[in-house]
């Protein structure tokens, strides 16, 4: 991985920030992406790194107190970005439909105990259902929520996932169909996560991004990169800077909106699960620092 400072960018091209990152207070780091450790365990090492946020993923929660773990985060001075995952709306029966407002409703419940702001959304899709009977069937699983989530004091981020998951992951596939669902539900409890390895390749991004924000629509921003060739269409991202993703320039575009959030981390790679997490850790940092 070549971790030389990204050169400033020629002239007549978009301008990137106009200052790198000199430290890791905007840095969140998924607890997927460090998967070997528990909670806890990404908790004490991020906090010895400086990082200054954490995203948690429910399977991090399993048998522990969500209030408790909130406030162990806390303690070691990590801002709770967010709750990763709800959705999966669709569903071809009423009943599967009932059974996926009620898990969201439960997601809810635990981001308010845990003391996340938001719970990031994929959104899901049925194989062989049309597109557009899913994303009716997601835009009318979110509204289902709206009365909880405002109650819960918890907001809901639709985040669009590649063209290569509609058939089973996500009927929302481009930041401008997010934004037309986060529009139509007009709600300030709905809003959209950008994720670089999703969104990368669309040629409206940057119109789309500066629609989220106009909307005050943008409530998160998720970082990795595409490598070439790829080996698994799920677990196989990149590190910042490996791969062909411009990472620096969508973030101008992010941050050109007035968004000040963190930047977060999410990687499944078997590779680098595999590793010695410190060592990873080390490596994001790194591609932190240089390729965002």
């Amino acid at each position: 991985m070549n971790l030389t400072p990204q050169p400033e960018s020629a002239p007549g091209e978009p301008a990137f920030p106009e200052s790198p990152f000199r430290d890791f207070s905007k840095l969140c780091v998924h607890t997927i992406t460090t998967k070997p450790w528990s909670v806890e365990e990404a908790a004490e090492h991020f906090a010895l790194s400086g990082i200054g946020g954490i995203t948690v993923w429910r399977d991090a929660l399993a048998n522990r107190n969500i209030y408790q773990t909130g406030q162990l985060l806390r303690d070691h001075n990590l801002t709770v970005v967010s709750l990763c995952r709800g959705g999966f709306f669709p569903h071809p029966e009423a009943a599967g439909r009932q059974a996926a407002i009620d898990e969201n409703r439960r997601a809810i419940d635990e981001a308010a105990e845990l003391g996340a702001p938001h719970v990031v959304l994929v959104c899901g899709a049925v194989p062989g259902q049309p597109l557009t009977e899913s994303r009716k069937q997601i835009r009318d699983g979110i509204a289902a929520l709206l009365p909880h989530a405002e109650a819960s004091g918890v907001k809901l981020a639709i985040e669009p996932l590649h063209p290569m998951y509609a058939d089973n992951r996500s009927a929302i596939n481009t930041l401008g169909q997010a934004n037309d669902m986060a529009e139509e539900l007009n709600s300030p409890l709905v809003g959209v996560a950008v994720d670089v390895y999703h969104l990368w390749w669309d040629p409206n991004l940057e119109q789309e991004i500066q629609r989220c924000g106009k909307n005050g629509h943008l409530f998160a921003f998720h970082i990795c990169d595409w490598k070439t060739p790829t080996e698994d269409l799920l677990n196989d991202r990149g590190l910042m800077g490996e791969g062909c993703i411009n990472v620096r320039q969508i973030r101008s575009w992010v941050e050109a909106t007035g968004f000040n959030g963190f930047n977060e981390v999410e990687i499944f790679s078997n590779r680098y699960w595999a590793e010695d997490q410190k060592e990873f850790l080390e490596k994001i940092k790194n591609g932190y620092l240089y390729h965002s």
